[in-house]
């Protein structure tokens, strides 16, 4: 059996003359009530030293003690696998920015596989299973072209975690992650960004392919990592549920500047579906009044 060990990015900080103080994952410091158990046999139970020869068996008081570390959350029993363990991650794209996340994501431990476009539309369209311990990243190295994450887009509706980069010049954009309906497409912040834009028509053209050829700057080593560190950093959120600082994960925007790699972030809500406008009339005969007389 699996025993429990302090959670990661937990602590145990042995104050000289003093109990023992619990530094948590958040970095705050919790002072131990040991009662009768000795400090120092907490300390190796939690750190997996108690199976040296010559350590004393478990007492209750320990056993107690180890399992309201536990209630916490502040030890675990659980494989240490990283925060995108059990998740799949399919990746598409151009190999500057697919690369470092293809690294980063299996470094937390995510099963990463390389897609094409043609895969990515046949997961939108299965009728299959749900898929919503997969997500789909897919990040370009220039605009997005008109009608390229269409389909893509469909993927929450399945529980399919959806997330996106793209570069336009020298800002690189990072679209929130998609995973439920409802939640932020592709689409949706083209419409947003149309719409708080007095130049949509420019901006819209600019998409559409009607620019000068591409000057760049591509991302760099240095700028790609960046990108990737705040792709991954949204996968771990996905995964876990949590919305953490700042703007709501599935809420954010974020622009990265490749020239001095400052990354703002922008609220972007869901554009809802609009009904129909009402069919136009039929032009029929008009009404004749007849006079009196006549």
């Amino acid at each position: 059996m699996t025993r429990s060990r302090l959670a990661p990015g937990a602590g145990i900080v042995t104050v000289p003359g003093d109990a023992p103080v619990l530094r948590t994952s958040d970095g705050e410091f919790l002072r131990i009530e040991t009662g009768e158990v000795d400090g120092s046999a907490l300390t190796r139970r939690l750190t997996g030293r108690d199976q040296e020869p010559g350590t004393e068996p478990e007492s209750p008081g320990l056993r107690r003690l180890v399992e309201a570390f536990e209630a916490e959350g502040h030890a675990s029993s659980a494989p240490r696998g990283g925060p995108l363990a059990g998740r799949t991650v399919h990746v598409l794209g151009d190999a500057v920015l697919t690369g470092p996340v293809e690294r980063y994501a299996a470094a937390e431990g995510a099963e990463v596989h390389r897609t094409t476009a043609g895969r990515v539309a046949e997961l939108a369209r299965s009728a299959g299973a749900p898929t919503d311990h997969h997500a789909v990243v897919w990040c370009l190295d220039s605009p997005v072209p008109e009608g390229l994450w269409d389909t893509a887009d469909r993927l929450p509706a399945r529980g399919t975690g959806w997330l996106r980069c793209h570069r336009e010049g020298a800002h690189a954009w990072i679209e929130p992650l998609a995973a439920a309906p409802g939640d932020v497409t592709s689409r949706h912040v083209r419409l947003r960004r149309l719409a708080a834009t007095p130049a949509h028509r420019e901006l819209a053209a600019y998409w559409a392919g009607h620019r000068t050829p591409d000057t760049g700057p591509h991302p760099t080593a240095a700028s790609a990592a960046l990108i990737a560190a705040l792709l991954t950093a949204e996968l771990i959120a996905w995964a876990s549920g949590e919305a953490g600082p700042g703007l709501p994960a599935r809420r954010r925007l974020r622009r990265v500047d490749l020239r001095d790699l400052t990354v703002t972030e922008h609220p972007v809500l869901p554009v809802p579906d609009v009904a129909p406008l009402p069919a136009p009339a039929r032009p029929g005969p008009r009404p004749t009044h007849a006079r009196a007389g006549a």
